[in-house]
């Protein structure tokens, strides 16, 4: 399904019920809006994994504008604010209120800055696997720590100069770094891929959102693979110490990299329906 918000169409789809029959009435379900990372791929890496969280909310997959089936538009767009405003936007025309905000990697930055923006709209924010701010040396020695040199080199070049030769080299030696366990190649070919957002948008090396985390207002879940590369534990522990103390949940996996869904699927949705479920 495609829907026009702020000036592009963006594509969503949707798994589970809003309401549901309650005995004589109808119950309103918590709505879990998943934004994908990236950027230049697409929500497919979600399915059918999260379909798990459909027995206590409505899932909603949302393509972030110039990715996906989402309309390209114009590089300009492919910027952090204008995504951020998208989601809020996206909500307001499908009348969802009150949404939990899961944002992965890519889509954390997204969500970080969307609840950053609009303190006041979100139910909850779930933050997988993410950033507050881009630190190439920081990715250079966790692709270091997990692939040895090659993959440092390879990772270095690209976050340097992401060149169409740099990107090859860069998802030869370290993609397959992205996880201890194999990556399903169907998984990765379904996804709809812009080529050219691929290798970064406006603003991603100079983004820093620690400050801007300080004006998140509502329960926030952080969770962060040992073993992951991209997005390290560093990274997860600078997002918690940016939020207040008081809203944080942060659960480390100890035996996981950037798909931690995939390595520890059990103890991953349980942590992710508990603090769903949980009144807040």
């Amino acid at each position: 399904m495609r829907i026009a918000v702020n000036g592009t169409q963006l594509f969503f789809d949707v798994d589970g019920p809003q309401l549901v029959d309650d005995g004589p009435t109808m119950r309103e379900r918590p709505t879990v809006l998943l934004l994908h990372g990236g950027p230049g791929f697409d929500h497919s890496n979600f399915k059918p994994a999260y379909q798990r969280l459909t027995a206590l909310a409505q899932v909603v997959y949302l393509d972030h504008r110039g990715n996906g089936r989402s309309d390209r538009g114009v590089p300009a767009s492919w910027r952090l604010d204008v995504w951020a405003d998208d989601v809020k936007a996206f909500c307001d025309a499908l009348e969802i209120e009150r949404p939990i905000v899961l944002g992965w990697s890519f889509g954390g930055f997204v969500a970080q800055a969307y609840a950053s923006r609009y303190p006041d709209h979100p139910a909850k924010l779930i933050l997988q696997s993410t950033a507050a701010r881009f630190d190439v040396d920081r990715v250079v020695a966790g692709f270091q720590a997990v692939g040895g040199e090659t993959a440092a080199a390879a990772a270095r070049a690209f976050w340097s100069d992401p060149t169409d030769d740099s990107m090859a080299g860069y998802l030869q030696h370290c993609l397959p770094c992205y996880s201890p366990e194999p990556l399903d190649a169907a998984a990765m070919t379904r996804c709809l891929l812009n080529m050219e957002l691929l290798k970064g948008f406006e603003g991603e090396m100079e983004m820093d959102q620690r400050v801007a985390l300080k004006s998140v207002a509502c329960p926030t879940l952080v969770l962060a693979g040992d073993l992951d590369p991209i997005t390290p534990v560093g990274a997860a522990d600078e997002i918690v110490e940016a939020l207040d103390p008081s809203l944080v949940t942060y659960q480390r996996f100890e035996r996981s990299g950037h798909f931690i869904q995939d390595t520890e699927p059990d103890r991953f949705f349980d942590v992710l329906t508990r603090f769903i479920g949980a009144a807040g």
